[in-house]
């Protein structure tokens, strides 16, 4: 049984990759809930979303979000009656919020409300929200403290950034099955997401470290900064406003209580020496995904870091 954590699109890529090396009842999915928001009066699940929509074959892969040949009718008809629309929803995504909204009101709860989407999809997987709980992440800015969305989406992550805090952490716990799924696994990857506001807000909750330090699964993460930036999203800025080394060797300091491998790209091959004196083995690769090739091969050499042979 393999257990990945994950958020956001770079994880969703490798995902991509790790689906075609791993069969559906041999893996579970832990996503980052953090970033959920209410939106028009739905409840949208921004990370959950576009896990299921990539693993699905639905996602817009040139936006990197959302789902391809969606349109936008509906958002511009709410512009029309006065309404924001920064958080850009196709028509097709309001679908989901709203099926989502309508079910968490009939009482089920998110998980339950995933697992329905995700057989919808035809999903395989088990896909689990980090917690049901109410969860919410918060920046603070130059510009103010707004949720993360806002200054992803709306203010387009050119704030600086002093300070990130967790609503509802205090009160959250893992979903059922979180837990188990972390102690009862052979392999654990942290794919390749934000540090502090993806996989970052997973190891908030309560008991997750301590599972991860615990568990006899080993524990592989993958690096999502590349020579000291990321590929896509906020990490890096985030780990500068929050004073963090902004490199893959930051990253690897962040896990180095549970990890036991770590994988970084072939740039960052003189960071080696320094993860690997935190006790860390490490592989350097190409870490880039450009295409589905790119994924498949990644995933593959995480594998090998696991030493699964589930292909």
């Amino acid at each position: 049984m393999i257990t990945a954590l994950a958020g956001g699109v770079g994880a969703a890529r490798f995902l991509q990759g790790l689906v075609r090396n791993v069969p559906p009842d041999k893996l579970t999915i832990i996503v980052n809930t953090g970033d959920d928001i209410e939106f028009h009066g739905l409840h949208v699940s921004p990370d959950l979303d576009i896990v299921m929509y990539t693993l699905a074959g639905i996602v817009d892969e040139e936006k990197g979000w959302g789902i391809k040949d969606d349109t936008f009718d509906c958002l511009k008809m709410l512009t029309t009656y006065g309404h924001e629309a920064w958080f850009n929803l196709g028509d097709k995504d309001l679908a989901t919020s709203i099926e989502r909204t309508r079910l968490l009101r009939e009482g089920l709860s998110l998980s339950e409300v995933t697992s329905f989407l995700c057989k919808s999809l035809s999903l395989e997987q088990r896909i689990l929200p980090m917690t049901d709980n109410k969860f919410e992440t918060y920046v603070s800015t130059d510009g103010g403290r707004m949720h993360f969305e806002e200054y992803l989406v709306r203010r387009g992550a050119k704030d600086q950034v002093h300070g990130v805090e967790f609503e509802g952490v205090e009160s959250a716990v893992p979903a059922e099955g979180v837990v188990d799924s972390i102690m009862q696994s052979d392999g654990i990857i942290v794919c390749p997401s934000n540090p502090i506001v993806s996989i970052g807000t997973i190891l908030s909750l309560k008991g997750i470290r301590d599972a991860l330090s615990r568990t006899n699964a080993t524990i592989v993460g993958i690096s999502p900064i590349v020579k000291g930036a990321t590929i896509k999203g906020p990490a890096d800025k985030l780990m500068r406003g929050l004073g963090l080394d902004v490199s893959a060797y930051g990253v690897a300091l962040l896990y180095k209580d549970f990890l036991d491998g770590f994988v970084i790209d072939t740039v960052d091959e003189e960071q080696r020496e320094r993860i690997e004196k935190l006790g860390l083995r490490v592989c350097a690769t190409n870490t880039i995904m450009k295409n589905l090739d790119d994924k498949v091969r990644l995933a593959k050499t995480v594998l090998d870091m696991l030493g699964k042979e589930l292909h």
